[in-house]
């Protein structure tokens, strides 16, 4: 989390400061592509403050309105963050590129957008430097796309994806906005507003999709899941593991369900013993377990059927 920190507040920082000298600039020059690029970076610095929000409501302590925690309210807001991109960030940097397109109007003093873009790419290719940095401290030698599939903690691959596509909409517009300065062809820069816009929505569909999936409730690798399964079932008071369920609360949380078949001569005070000591085990061996729930089952009932108590510590 405080690596997730590092990056999120030198992202808003930038943000912050290249926001502020774009719509500057674009209302001095009548850059389409440079307001369009201020919208940008506007939104980019609202997903910050709410990354920042999510991860400060996500480490509440568990309570008797949410006796698993509040973990969760991190992918929530990420879920946000991606809505935002896509709606105050593609679908405005679009509308307003065809406006220009449809009316375009030629640029003055085109120097200052110049001299803004410049600053700009130094600003945000440092903030994702950062991004990359963090980020590939937490991939474990991992490819990078399997690594953000992968990823449990949306607030490091949300900063890598904004930060990326900053700098590569900073190098569209300097593009376009050199041919239409060149060419004298306004409506160029219109096109760049279009393509940037596009580039945006096209980041917040994937970054929908990974947080979506997080906010759903991804479980534990299947790798994971084999070791769990043979730490149990070598256990033995444990005949056999019936089901084993996970759920990711929050990137460093995990809800662990188990239905487990004991051994039929066990007494009920036995069972508990077994259980606490299973659950000891499996703590031991991952803390990013957090909570553990052990449902025994007899022998003698059937696959589907679940009887017992639950136990949950």
């Amino acid at each position: 989390m405080a690596r997730a920190n590092k990056s999120i507040y030198s992202a808003l920082a930038a943000n912050l400061l290249i926001a502020v000298t774009k719509f500057i600039a674009g209302a001095f020059t009548n850059s389409s592509s440079m307001i369009a690029e201020g919208i940008h970076s506007t939104v980019d610095t609202s997903n910050q403050i709410l990354l920042l929000y999510g991860l400060k409501r996500s480490v509440k302590p568990p309570d008797k309105y949410r006796p698993f925690g509040y973990g969760k309210e991190l992918y929530f807001w990420s879920f946000i963050v991606s809505i935002m991109i896509f709606g105050l960030g593609g679908v405005v940097s679009i509308s307003q590129g065809i406006t220009h397109m449809r009316h375009p109007e030629n640029l003055v003093n085109p120097i200052w957008n110049y001299l803004v873009l410049a600053l700009s790419f130094v600003f945000e290719g440092v903030s994702l430097i950062i991004a990359i940095r963090e980020f590939d401290k937490t991939r474990k030698g991992l490819p990078w796309w399997k690594a953000i599939i992968k990823s449990k903690d949306p607030s490091g691959f949300l900063v890598l994806f904004e930060d990326g596509a900053a700098v590569l909409g900073l190098v569209i517009v300097f593009v376009f906005m050199v041919l239409s300065h060149n060419l004298n062809m306004p409506v160029l820069d219109g096109l760049a507003s279009v393509l940037v816009g596009t580039l945006l929505i096209f980041v917040s569909f994937i970054l929908a999709r990974e947080s979506r999936s997080l906010l759903m409730g991804e479980g534990l690798t299947p790798e994971t899941q084999q070791k769990l399964k043979e730490l149990v079932q070598a256990d033995q008071d444990v005949i056999e593991l019936k089901s084993l369920l996970s759920t990711y609360q929050s990137p460093r949380e995990v809800l662990l369900v188990l239905i487990l078949t004991f051994r039929a001569d066990l007494r009920t005070e036995e069972i508990t013993t077994a259980i606490d000591r299973l659950r000891g085990k499996i703590k031991l061996e991952y803390d990013i377990i957090k909570f553990v729930i052990i449902q025994p089952q007899s022998v003698n009932v059937p696959e589907k059927a679940e009887s017992g108590d639950i136990y949950l510590k």
